[in-house]
């Protein structure tokens, strides 16, 4: 077994590989203030960002959910991956060769971690793939993208590929890189045969390559080419470690960051129909592989598209019975997404891939752009299901289409389609509809749900924005003792801590004289001990973060640490004068409650005390109360 990776080499690694850089791969990310950086929580469900990345700092931390911590933290929280395959994922990444305390620098395969191993496996048959594309046999394969009008740029650009038609090529292949038979079962690259022996499990094949949001292959899709191929049309990768078929979307490695950018998606359903929309220039298009649109692949969308108040998702579906219910499906999850969503059908029943043959790029392009609203799409259908000719039909379709305009998120629009469907039913009594429509948004809102009507915009409720709003967890899943930040202590002693974390030169040296116990909440005064345990603020270096964390005692405080090192400071001007400001603050108070001990102990003793213990009560209190009164009048001038 490979050994304990050196400590040198994890903090290049940590070093090298910028936190937004490394986030950025799974979520959009936007200007917080403060040098920060904001998203929607790739961990949790959330409609407002609460997600913060601090690049300058390596850390990240959302205020939902409390999950934080460093680039590795991120990259193992996200990827199930443990402490060695981060490193070693993010070492591959920055061209850093490992060293391991025992076994010197590592080139094999022991002691990787099964992740690793499978996306190492996938990479190296992707290029085996694209290698064979250009063999006298996949002339098959040519011709097939040839005659569905892609060349060999459109192939190289999406990496497309061929399996050879044999047993075992792939197989023998990855076994000469090292691969075991056990690794290229559990990656689903081969299967067991009858013999025994592992074959391989894509033969005779056209390949697409299927990446994770980061770009890493995680599994492949299989065209059928041949007659003779009994298998079916298109044969995915089974589900193994690293794919998860209702977790991924083919192509948003490539359309992720104009996703981002133009706050559009288009989900179309099939890898063609994904190339032919890029090459016609809609590069946002993405497809689902082998499964429905689901609430999973609603997730990454989600994060790509930050719930801004522009962005829309447009699904493409086949005219015919099973697109339809296809969209209809899609419908039932609208309300998953804060953006609009919407639906466009090919004319004649045909994909964007017959489309561009047909008709060029520019029908691709206009394909998209003349979409229908999907709860337009979705009325339109049940009204069609109704009688309309009689009093008692028109009623049906009434009761079962006006929940569904109900739930429109924007009230303007929700208004409209109240009207509309009243031209679609034919009932000239506008107002009547209107008024249903209304009633039923409002049982929906008194009901804690999420239909028609609400403001702003979206319909969503908003988040507190600041944490003098509400309190705030004291640590991952709400463990430790609970923060009152409304109170003025907390909320200082809480800034104080922040400005020691993140801007230790402001409040050095004077914060490393302050004592625990001048930190009246238990978290905030664990916080303190592991920044005294760490060497105190005033050795403020480049590591400074990363020895505080490390000095935590459990990882409730160590998220702690991480939150405070991420939250923006709550001032216009961070300086040494609003430094100061806290300082004198938390001290004042320590100051005070002091005072008022001592007065209490006075109060007890009485005049009958030892004179030699009244004396050095009351000298102490005398000392304390002119402290404290050179600390109002003189400030950080007084401590």
């Amino acid at each position: 077994m490979a050994g304990r990776i050196n400590d040198d080499d994890v903090k290049a690694v940590r070093d090298a590989v910028p936190i937004d850089a490394v986030v950025s791969d799974y979520l959009q990310l936007r200007n917080a203030g403060g040098g920060n950086l904001k998203g929607l929580c790739p961990f949790h469900d959330e409609k407002s960002p609460s997600f913060q990345v601090s690049p300058s700092k390596g850390l990240y931390h959302c205020f939902g959910c409390q999950a934080g911590g460093d680039t590795l933290d991120f990259i193992m929280k996200i990827d199930h991956l443990s402490f060695s395959e981060a490193v070693e994922r993010l070492a591959g990444q920055a061209g850093i060769t490992l060293r391991y305390e025992e076994g010197g620098y590592t080139a094999g395969t022991s002691g990787r971690g099964e992740r690793i191993r499978l996306v190492e496996a996938h990479k190296a048959a992707a290029q085996f793939y694209v290698d064979q594309l250009g063999s006298p046999e996949a002339e098959i394969g040519r011709r097939f993208l040839a005659e569905r009008g892609f060349d060999q740029a459109a192939a190289e650009h999406f990496s497309v590929g061929y399996s050879p038609a044999g047993w075992d090529h792939l197989t023998r292949f990855l076994r000469g890189k090292g691969f075991t038979d056990k690794e290229l079962i559990t990656s689903g690259l081969a299967q067991d045969s009858r013999s025994g022996k592992p074959i391989d499990r894509f033969r005779g094949r056209l390949m697409w390559p299927i990446r994770d949001i980061s770009g890493e292959v995680v599994g492949f899709g299989a065209r059928k080419l041949r007659d003779d191929d009994n298998g079916p049309k298109y044969l995915n990768t089974p589900e193994t470690a690293i794919y998860k078929k209702s977790q991924v979307l083919y192509g948003i490695d490539l359309a992720k960051k104009e996703i981002a950018k133009t706050s559009r998606a288009v989900v179309v359903e099939g890898y063609t129909d994904v190339m032919a929309c890029h090459m016609a220039g809609v590069t946002t298009a993405i497809a689902t592989c082998g499964t429905a649109f689901g609430g999973d692949h609603i997730k990454i969308l989600r994060r790509l598209l930050m719930d801004n108040a522009t962005a829309e998702v447009i699904f493409t579906f086949d005219g015919d019975a099973a697109g339809q219910k296809a969209a209809l499906r899609a419908f039932e999850d609208d309300q998953k997404f804060a953006a609009e969503t919407s639906i466009t059908i090919a004319p004649g029943g045909m994909d964007p891939c017959d489309l561009r043959l047909a008709q060029g790029d520019a029908a691709v392009a206009g394909l998209v752009e003349a979409r229908t609203p999907l709860f337009e799409f979705a009325l339109r259908h049940i009204v069609a299901r109704h009688n309309l000719e009689n009093p008692a039909g028109r009623a049906a379709a009434l009761d079962e289409a006006a929940p569904v305009v109900a739930n429109i998120k924007n009230i303007a629009i929700q208004h409209e389609s109240a009207v509309q469907l009243a031209g679609m039913l034919g009932i000239r009594d506008e107002q009547f509809v209107v008024k249903r429509v209304a009633q039923l948004a409002r049982w929906a809102r008194e009901r804690g749900g999420q239909g028609g009507g609400q403001q702003p915009g979206r319909g969503r409720p908003a988040q507190a924005s600041s944490y003098e709003a509400a309190p705030a967890p004291s640590g991952p899943a709400g463990g430790g003792p609970a923060l009152n930040l409304r109170s003025p202590a907390h909320r200082t002693e809480r800034e104080l801590l922040k400005l020691a974390l993140q801007r230790p030169a402001l409040v050095s040296p004077a914060f490393d004289a302050y004592g625990v116990d001048e930190f009246t909440a238990p978290p905030y005064a664990a916080v303190r001990e592991a920044i005294q345990a760490a060497g105190g603020a005033s050795l403020g270096s480049d590591d400074y973060l990363a020895r505080v964390r490390d000095a935590a005692p459990n990882d409730t405080v160590r998220a702690l640490v991480t939150e405070l090192a991420v939250e923006a400071i709550h001032a216009k001007t961070v300086d040494e004068v609003y430094a100061g400001v806290q300082l004198v603050q938390v001290r004042l108070r320590a100051v005070d409650r002091r005072v008022h001990e001592i007065q209490g102990t006075l109060s007890r003793l009485g005049p009958q005390a030892p004179p030699e213990q009244l004396a050095a009560v009351q000298e102490e209190l005398w000392v304390l109360q002119q402290y404290g009164q050179r600390l109002r009048n003189r400030g950080a001038e007084g401590l």
